[in-house]
């Protein structure tokens, strides 16, 4: 079964709908990140933690989040995520300091 809303890894056009999903520092980043170029270092570390904390990289074209689509399952991995907004946000910090280092390599 193919869905249209699924890629291969997480898609940019899924950032606006994360926006309510938890607090005012989530969704102020999310802002933040959705206003930015989307080849922008920001944007880029979303990407990467949202990768990380969705699971892309074991999802497959039969699971049952390829079947719902990249929407369903982020904002899935965001509601059950058990840490605070501040532990979203270290992530996040921690994925745009990979992506620096990696860009200056």
């Amino acid at each position: 079964m193919y869905n249209p809303d699924t890629d291969l890894l997480f898609p940019e056009r899924v950032i606006p709908s994360l926006r309510d999903l938890r607090g005012p520092g989530w969704s102020a980043l999310v802002t933040r990140v959705n206003a930015a170029d989307p080849a922008s270092i920001e944007n880029l570390a979303f990407i990467l933690m949202m990768v990380r904390l969705d699971g892309c990289a074991s999802c497959n074209a039969d699971s049952f989040r390829a079947m719902h689509g990249c929407t369903a399952c982020a904002k899935q991995s965001l509601k059950r995520f058990r840490g605070s907004d501040d532990d979203l946000l270290a992530l996040y910090t921690a994925a745009k300091s990979e992506v620096e280092a990696f860009l200056t390599e």
